[in-house]
């Protein structure tokens, strides 16, 4: 069988997603959505970088692309700084009748017990109305920290804690409102960025550690953030602009899920912008890696290494969140209506894929 999907914004995230689909012989790209005029009408295969054409054009019209009855549609629009808008998004395509597999927002990976119930709610009804399925997922929240973690365990005798770990530098992340705006790198230090307000961090990878616990059977008692940060020893450039010295360039925060007095469940990030800041913090495997560690017995430590074709591990990581999702659309075509987790769908392969 074919499926039909229509592609839903060309960011970093995106481009890589449309590559994806004209990878797997059983997906056929039938529309494109932008939010940018100025790509309006230009040809996907020219937005995705492929060097080549597929045949659709982008269009800035909604309901164009709806009109179109894909079987899915792949959501990457950015949500960390218009969350309600995306939920509107989400809950409008879901009521045509069309699955979703989105990277955001990141909550609804497995958004109980970590936002409201009015804010996944309606998603969930959403897709009762159009008899729909939606999976929210990417690398990271995603399967470095539901599906690795997870599997690990399945080999253990005893579970004392559960450890997810990205340890990346985004210098060549180019993203500047993810790197200034949002993680406050760049700014001052005794400024409290959007990232680092109360709640936010666990309200952006809650959703991690409230999964594996699922996964595992455990109750937790609460969820718990903590970081710090480190600042720039001179000023150096990123692919996103310039870092003053003396303003933050490193950071490391932990969202913990407690039981007991003692973490039980712990999300780790290790972000820097140079490889020298942070010395004594955990270090890569590689030039990046998203690391497991399942502490009882036996112990485990697992590094997943990422390098794009180009060299670059940040290059790995946007192609590694878009195929988690492009590759998870038969599955989530197939799976009942409703808020799809990684406990409900069953092992996403890459079907099609060898050459």
């Amino acid at each position: 069988m074919v499926y039909r999907v229509v592609q839903w914004s060309t960011g970093n995230v995106g481009r890589n997603a449309i590559a994806g689909i004209d990878a797997r012989p059983d997906l056929e790209l039938v529309g494109v959505w932008v939010s940018n005029p100025a790509k309006e009408g230009k040809d996907a295969g020219e937005l995705a970088g492929l060097g080549r054409e597929l045949g659709v054009a982008a269009t800035t019209d909604e309901d164009a692309v709806l009109a179109l009855r894909p079987d899915c549609v792949v959501y990457t629009a950015m949500a960390d700084v218009r969350i309600f808008e995306a939920l509107e998004d989400l809950c409008r395509i879901l009521r045509s009748g069309a699955n979703v597999v989105s990277s955001s927002p990141v909550f609804l990976q497995f958004p109980d017990g970590v936002v409201p119930p009015e804010m996944a709610d309606p998603v969930r009804e959403a897709a009762r109305e159009g008899g729909a399925s939606i999976f929210v997922n990417g690398i990271d929240p995603g399967f470095a920290n539901d599906v690795l973690p997870l599997a690990l365990t399945g080999i253990s005798e005893r579970v004392d804690e559960v450890r997810c770990l990205e340890i990346l530098n985004y210098a060549t992340y180019d993203q500047s409102t993810v790197l200034f705006d949002i993680m406050g790198f760049g700014g001052d230090l005794d400024e409290t960025p959007f990232l680092l307000q109360p709640g936010v961090l666990t309200m952006a990878w809650g959703s991690v550690v409230r999964q594996i616990a699922a996964g595992l059977g455990v109750e937790l008692d609460e969820v718990t953030e903590v970081y710090t940060r480190l600042p720039a020893p001179e000023t150096f450039e990123v692919s996103s602009g310039t870092i003053r010295k003396g303003t933050a360039a490193a950071l490391r925060f932990e969202v913990r899920g407690m039981r007991g007095g003692r973490p039980v469940v712990v999300l780790e990030h290790v972000t820097r912008l140079r490889d020298d800041l942070g010395p004594d913090w955990p270090q890569p495997a590689g030039q990046g890696c998203y690391r497991v560690q399942v502490t009882g017995q036996p112990n485990y430590t697992l590094d997943l290494r990422l390098l794009g074709e180009d060299g670059d591990h940040n290059t790995a990581g946007l192609k590694a969140t878009a195929m988690r999702l492009v590759n998870a659309v038969p599955a989530v075509v197939a799976a009942e209506p409703g808020l799809l987790t990684a406990l409900d769908l069953p092992l996403t392969a890459g079907r099609g894929l060898v050459s």
